[in-house]
């Protein structure tokens, strides 16, 4: 984990400034997403990176904590906070395995673009369940490299160990959903916008 904070601290500020790739695409995640907010809810964010989505969302929620594991890119998010003078948005420096939160205690979970960059997305998405109360939501975005270049397995780990690029693990949007359900949760939206793109799942706890 430390390795993987490092580097994308290194990423941070091109991160920052590089535009979304598929803005049509985004802009329909956050219109389904916003469709189960509600202006009561705690919503957890981990991975938010540097706090564009969870500024969006903050209109629409009572409170939002957003984490990451990389320092540099909680240092823009809280810049971006800052600027736009919203209180309801608070972010920190953590990981989600890290994060001491009592469970049961949100309503949502957000993981945009981040299980693939988990050494063990299933302990995260257990961890996702505790925290979530009966009834809640966790909505993710996640790349699904094992759907269209399964041989990056052999590649990836290589760049990683050498210190190139971040973690990013490999597998497959039937193996992403076999995760969340073994985690206990039930699929209740699907939506990909095209081939080789990332998959966006909206899945709940049951009440």
């Amino acid at each position: 984990m430390k390795q993987s904070s490092k580097i994308w601290d290194r990423f941070a500020k091109g991160y920052a400034k590089r535009p979304i790739s598929d803005q049509a695409s985004y802009e329909r995640k956050l219109q389904v997403t916003q469709g189960y907010l509600r202006s009561d809810m705690e919503l957890l964010e981990f991975g938010c990176g540097t706090g564009s989505t969870a500024l969006i969302h903050a209109p629409h929620v009572k409170h939002i904590l957003g984490i990451d594991f990389s320092a540099k890119m909680i240092e823009f998010a809280q810049a971006k906070v800052d600027a736009a003078s919203v209180k309801n948005v608070t972010v920190k420096q953590s990981s989600i395995e890290e994060l001491d939160q009592p469970e049961q205690s949100v309503d949502a979970v957000l993981g945009m673009s981040i299980l693939h960059l988990l050494e063990e997305k299933e302990d995260a998405l257990n961890k996702v369940y505790r925290l979530l109360k009966p009834g809640g939501v966790f909505i993710t975005s996640t790349v699904c490299i094992g759907d269209t270049m399964k041989f990056f397995k052999f590649i990836l780990p290589i760049g990683y160990f050498l210190r190139l690029i971040p973690l990013v693990k490999v597998f497959t949007a039937k193996e992403l959903e076999e995760s969340l359900t073994q985690a206990g949760f039930a699929i209740n939206h699907k939506w990909r916008p095209g081939k080789g793109k990332a998959i966006f799942i909206v899945a709940k706890k049951p009440a």
